[in-house]
């Protein structure tokens, strides 16, 4: 049995933050526009939502086909829905931002209607289009926030690392420099990271240990009540 709509259906679209981080630098993932609006220009990864799918897959989908990217960590962040936001007409889009190990998505390969995908720094981006640039924000702020209270950070991590890698990620993140001793210190109290019999490789300088984080142990004890912080 059909049924009357009788208010007008604003289009609905998912568009995604993925976030990879890179000696030292947090990069953000970008897809130069094949089609109009915005031919030429640089946007964040998205489309339209099928009428079959849920958001996250619809999220999930436009990843794997723009970049083929496949996120472990994707999350909802925000919807935009400023009427002029589009210049097609009336659309909607529910944002969403994901982590990756950059060392697994180096090299990514633009398909369907993106033209080339990129990794840039998230300090120093092209001119995006639609509103993404105010997407992009808040998905930083939303990164720097969370980073404190969730170790989400090491989904930017390669599986080993270093203490001085995991402490520069904080710091590019946060945007400071902090503290080696207290960070340390801070970090090994937790008993969160599994110290590997291993040094970093080919590298000038003393070689450093390894550790690993345990993903099991964490949420053995938040289950328990522990809360990260940093």
């Amino acid at each position: 049995m059909s049924h009357t709509y009788e208010y007008p259906r604003p289009a609905l679209t998912v568009d995604c933050v993925v976030f990879g981080m890179d000696e030292g630098d947090l990069k953000v993932l970008l897809i130069q526009r094949g089609v109009e609006p915005f031919v030429g220009k640089w946007a964040l990864p998205g489309g339209f939502v099928r009428m079959e799918e849920s958001l996250e897959d619809a999220a999930r989908r436009e990843l794997a086909e723009e970049a083929g990217i496949r996120p472990s960590h994707l999350e909802q962040l925000y919807t935009f829905g400023e009427p002029s936001r589009d210049p097609r007409g009336r659309v909607v889009t529910v944002a969403y931002f994901a982590l990756v190990k950059l060392s697994d998505h180096n090299v990514v390969h633009a398909a369907t209607d993106a033209r080339e995908a990129a990794w840039f720094s998230v300090w120093d981006t092209p001119k995006l289009a639609f509103d993404h640039s105010d997407v992009l924000a808040t998905a930083l702020q939303r990164l720097k926030g969370k980073v404190r209270y969730q170790p989400i950070g090491f989904e930017l991590l390669p599986p080993k690392f270093t203490l001085t890698q995991l402490q520069r990620l904080y710091e590019v993140i946060l945007e400071r420099e902090l503290d080696k001793r207290n960070f340390r210190k801070k970090i090994l109290s937790m008993d969160l990271l599994e110290e590997l019999d291993e040094v970093e490789q080919d590298v000038s300088h003393r070689a450093a240990r390894l550790y690993r984080f345990d993903h099991k142990k964490y949420k053995q004890l938040e289950k328990a009540g522990f809360n990260f912080e940093l």
